[in-house]
């Protein structure tokens, strides 16, 4: 594995009885890339993120996190990764601020240490005034805050965010975008899951396509926005149920 490379992931196959939910997947990610992951709903996004993160087991195959391998070291091939999952899988009843302790403990961060980075990340996502509020009482929007704060509560290298704005209005999506990209620019490495694709064209510099648990297509964004063309265009051309899933680059 190329030490640039913030996750590399060699032929990935996960089943779920006779279905195979991703057929032998292998892309890599450099280190402070930008990379859109796009797909229709049941295409094996979220399958790859849970096989990353070690939510699920996979058959076949091998992914490493900045050349960790995540099976056989999966400890510290977790603390490098940072995840802001699609669904609120969080205790409703639990405030923000509980809930960010409750992960850096997880992370093994000290008390001294957390207490400072909770305060920064309350901050940051203007969450102070709701930091006490029982997290089923938050509005959408401020929910998605605080599963950013949870995925960023231990300052990973690697951090996956699937579906970050959906359900947030016009504002707040900008005001996200604004922090991802300065988290971008300061070497943090992010993959973006989104169907708003518009978001993905404005914020990723690399993007793969995955269609029925394959990868289609893999390249810079420039390369799906040639000849005028929006990466929505490109994307409705390859994931047609019609199409045959042989990947572009």
């Amino acid at each position: 594995m190329s030490p640039m490379n913030a996750l590399e992931i060699s032929h990935l196959t996960k089943r779920y009885g006779l279905n195979i939910a991703v057929d032998d997947l292998s892309l890599s990610i450099k280190k402070g890339e930008f990379f859109g992951f796009l797909g229709k709903n049941g295409a094996g996004k979220s399958t790859t993120i849970n096989a990353i993160t070690g939510i699920a087991r996979f058959d076949e195959g091998a992914i490493n996190v900045f050349g960790v391998d995540v099976v056989k070291d999966y400890r510290n091939a977790r603390k490098l990764v940072g995840l802001a999952p699609q669904e609120f899988n969080i205790d409703i009843f639990a405030s923000p601020r509980k809930i960010l302790h409750f992960m850096g403990g997880f992370y093994g961060m000290s008390r001294t240490i957390r207490e400072p980075r909770i305060n920064e990340l309350l901050k940051r996502f203007d969450l102070e005034s709701h930091a006490e509020k029982e997290f089923g009482m938050l509005s959408g929007g401020l929910k998605r805050r605080v599963l950013l704060a949870r995925a960023m509560v231990h300052d990973p290298e690697l951090l996956i965010l699937d579906e970050p704005t959906a359900g947030v209005d016009v504002e707040l999506r900008h005001e996200l975008w604004g922090y991802l990209q300065e988290l971008n620019e300061a070497g943090k490495t992010i993959i973006l899951t989104s169907h708003y694709l518009e978001e993905v064209e404005l914020l990723c510099s690399r993007i793969a396509i995955i269609n029925k648990g394959k990868l289609v297509a893999i390249g810079d964004k420039s390369e799906f926005t040639s000849g005028g063309k929006r990466l929505e265009h490109r994307y409705l051309e390859l994931t047609r149920d019609d199409v045959d899933n042989k990947t572009t680059k």
